[in-house]
């Protein structure tokens, strides 16, 4: 993939205050993911071992194109500093959805532990976009190529 290509994205904001926080943006030349904030009223404060909440990022968007998608993944720094994963490991978002951007947001430190606070407009999350294939299935009684793992499952390769 060419490092220039910049397919257009239409990004519809839902809470103006991104404008002032800062947008969705690559905050180095080289970064993959867009940082996502808190679009919050107040603080919100995660406990530890209780259920995932869901986080508004504040705007919606539309690939509109059925080669690409959106995923959501956890800043590593919130991560390994404070415990903040996502409720869903990683979120998809298809070509097709027009709806607002949510951030599912879980402490994932053991319960009785110290509660993570998330401020509005802090940076929560990040999107990054990549290319989807939709192949075409071809039924097969058996595989047409042989391969060295076989039908080898988990930790059949070490």
């Amino acid at each position: 993939m060419n490092a220039g290509f910049q397919p257009p994205v239409e990004i519809k904001i839902l809470d103006e205050r991104l404008r002032q926080w800062g947008m969705p943006a690559h905050h180095s030349v080289m970064a993959a993911g867009l940082d996502l904030r808190a679009c919050l009223e107040e603080a919100l404060v995660l406990d530890a071992g209780a259920p995932a909440v869901l986080i508004p990022a504040g705007f919606s968007i539309s690939i509109a194109n059925p080669g690409i998608a959106a995923f959501i993944v956890p800043r590593s720094g919130a991560g390994h500093k404070k415990g903040l994963v996502l409720g869903n490991s990683v979120g998809l978002i298809d070509a097709d959805y027009h709806g607002p951007i949510m951030v599912s947001a879980w402490n994932r430190n053991a319960p009785g532990t110290q509660a993570i606070l998330i401020e509005p407009g802090e940076r929560i999350a990040q999107m990054f976009f990549a290319p989807v294939l939709h192949p075409r299935f071809e039924e097969v009684g058996e595989f047409s190529a042989d391969s060295a793992r076989g039908a080898g499952g988990f930790g059949s390769t070490g």
